[in-house]
């Protein structure tokens, strides 16, 4: 299904640009090239004008487009610590469904990153992973958590060796759990590099937001396990 939102009003003439979101079968979320539109004829997109679309009509993309702007503005503020921590499940890239809540009396460690295939990505989780026995001897067990989609971080766990490490997709609707944290980058569409540690009780114990262009230091994270 092809969704298209029109920068001027719909009328019965060829506007000059529109922006094209394509949703496929499956639920996925994929942002597509811009195009033009005729009120009420079928949709061609610019990259292929020979592909026909969907009807396009005023009323139905206004409907789409109010909606769709107030789910996206839709943020708590920044979770803060003795906050209980939000309740979430996602799928990792395993395709396994993790539930928050199932980890009750653990210490849980969110490791949040803007996204995969990037240098500083790759460092933050793979440091989750080398220290997996340290973080079970806590009695702690630690996420990754991104806005990318289960295929994509399936196919990057495997590029970087990643086996005991779960990497959670925080896509659709996308990046719902960071946003129930206060930590979604709506600029940008994707979540800021953070850390929240949860304790044992349920309750946030700390945040940290770092730059964006950085990588967490684990070993500081280490030791607020171990001053818990």
């Amino acid at each position: 299904m092809v969704i298209a939102i029109s920068e001027k009003e719909c009328g019965h003439r060829v506007h000059d640009r529109i922006r094209i979101t394509e949703v496929s079968s499956s639920g996925l979320f994929n942002p597509c090239v811009t195009g033009k539109v005729r009120s009420g004829r079928r949709l061609h997109t610019a990259g292929d004008p020979g592909d026909a679309g969907v009807p396009c009509h005023r009323t139905e993309i206004e409907a789409w487009s109010s909606e769709q702007k107030g789910d996206i503005m839709k943020q708590a503020r920044l979770i803060r610590p003795g906050d209980p921590a939000k309740n979430f499940s996602l799928k990792d890239q395993r395709d396994k469904t993790v539930d928050l809540y199932e980890y009750a009396g653990k210490r849980v460690l969110l490791s949040f990153h803007p996204l995969a295939w990037t240098d500083y990505c790759a460092a933050q989780v793979t440091s989750l992973e080398d220290n997996r026995e340290t973080f079970e001897s806590a009695n702690a067990v630690a996420f990754g958590i991104s806005v990318d989609s289960l295929p994509c971080k399936r196919a990057w766990a495997e590029t970087l060796r990643i086996t005991r490490t779960p990497l959670l997709c925080d896509f659709w609707p996308h990046g719902e759990v960071a946003r129930q944290y206060g930590i979604f980058r709506a600029a940008n569409g994707f979540s800021e590099r953070a850390n929240i540690l949860i304790g044992e009780d349920g309750k946030v114990a700390r945040v940290k937001i770092y730059p964006v262009h950085s990588v967490p230091d684990i070993g500081e994270v280490i030791g607020w396990l171990q001053g818990m």
